[in-house]
């Protein structure tokens, strides 16, 4: 009896000092994007966060910080590899500080179309996404933010009015400037948190972005002309540390990337829906939209073939832009090719 008594002491010592499991395993995820509060990049991912602590039992807690309150997204990017940050909802300007291979999917005019840009993105996704794990980043959902367009203080249509204007590119990264310049622009490498007192004082005279991105950041009051002719998707994705992701309870895991695929999904079907109406509305407001005709898009197509020895290799790397190309010329083979991408 002594010596039981012995045991079950030990046994509640042990107890005592191990920790509880369900504390162990609590984890909180800091996410940041330069998406503003209250759009709906923003709300998508509040409902995300309320997902994830229900189907965690409240062991993952997902604390949003919106807006570019921590910076823009090459310092996000820093932040999560110091471990200050966890996770970002990010575009390719993000993706591309971990590795170019999101690039593929953002060449200039190749892709006609959200139906083009789909069946691309699907099959790459596995390449993808193994790329950017083995550089520590899990990607947890594929997004997008619409389709990038000129907005300039004057009319863009023609190649020559694009390049007699000072171009905004992200700053941080050379070899864009090399590519841009290859086209003839002239550009101007700035923080994203720049653009509208660039606009104002003219330091810049032209942005590539979204029509959502000009309608949330009021761009529009600073440049009054946008060319109606998409020049790339512009595509992001949620992405995760890896290493915070692995301390996440293994059963939870599954659970938890089904919820923020969701997302995903429901983020890129909402821009896709609200891209013509920020369109329309801008519209009203003042901003004059400058459509581009067949002869004139020619020009432009001519413009980028001359672009590629800059754009496969610096921008694209070389085998993620033969995947993107063959499956690409797999779709258009399958007579689903549309000429002018979808609104």
């Amino acid at each position: 009896m002594r010596r039981l008594g012995i045991a079950l002491a030990a046994l509640c010592l042990i107890a005592l000092a191990s920790p509880r499991p369900a504390e162990a395993r609590k984890v909180k995820v800091k996410l940041a994007t330069v998406a503003p509060k209250g759009t709906a990049f923003h709300r998508i991912l509040e409902g995300l966060a309320a997902e994830w602590a229900e189907a965690s039992g409240g062991q993952v807690k997902l604390k949003i910080y919106p807006g570019g309150v921590a910076g823009d997204e090459t310092e996000v990017i820093r932040k999560i590899r110091l471990g200050t940050l966890s996770a970002g909802l990010v575009t390719s300007t993000g993706l591309a500080e971990i590795d170019r291979a999101i690039n593929a999917l953002q060449i200039p005019m190749a892709y006609g179309g959200a139906d083009e840009l789909d069946f691309v993105r699907s099959r790459m996704e596995p390449s993808l996404e193994k790329t950017y794990s083995d550089k520590g980043f899990v990607v947890l959902a594929w997004a997008e933010a619409g389709w990038v367009r000129f907005l300039s203080v004057k009319p863009i249509i023609e190649p020559a009015d694009a390049h007699a204007l000072k171009m905004f590119i992200n700053a941080g990264n050379p070899e864009q400037v090399e590519v841009w310049r290859s086209g003839g622009f002239k550009p101007v490498p700035l923080p994203v948190t720049e653009i509208t007192t660039a606009l104002q004082t003219g330091l810049i005279e032209a942005v590539p972005t979204t029509a959502q991105g000009v309608m949330m950041l009021r761009w529009y009051e600073h440049a009054g002309h946008l060319t109606d002719d998409p020049w790339s998707p512009l595509v992001g994705a949620l992405i995760i540390d890896r290493k915070v992701w692995e301390t996440i309870d293994e059963g939870v895991r599954p659970k938890l990337m089904a919820a923020a695929r969701a997302a995903g999904e429901k983020l890129r079907t909402e821009v896709r829906a609200n891209e013509t109406a920020a369109l329309a509305e801008m519209k009203k407001r003042g901003l004059s939209l400058h459509g581009v005709d067949k002869a004139t898009r020619a020009k432009w197509k001519t413009m980028v073939d001359g672009m590629r020895d800059h754009l496969r290799g610096p921008y694209v790397p070389p085998a993620m832009w033969d995947e993107a190309q063959r499956h690409l010329a797999a779709y258009r083979d399958m007579g689903k090719f549309t000429d002018g991408a979808d609104e």
